[in-house]
């Protein structure tokens, strides 16, 4: 089985990050994270 990228920890939070204030393009640009897989 492949190992995940993220922990899942990181997993968790990431989703919680827009609602304490971050911008979604900062948040995305900081993990890597591709626009069509985080959308809000």
């Amino acid at each position: 089985m492949k190992k995940s990228r993220f922990r899942e920890e990181q997993i968790i939070g990431i989703p919680k990050q827009p609602q304490a204030g971050l911008p979604v393009a900062e948040i995305r640009r900081r993990h890597g994270i591709g626009d069509a897989t985080f959308s809000t």
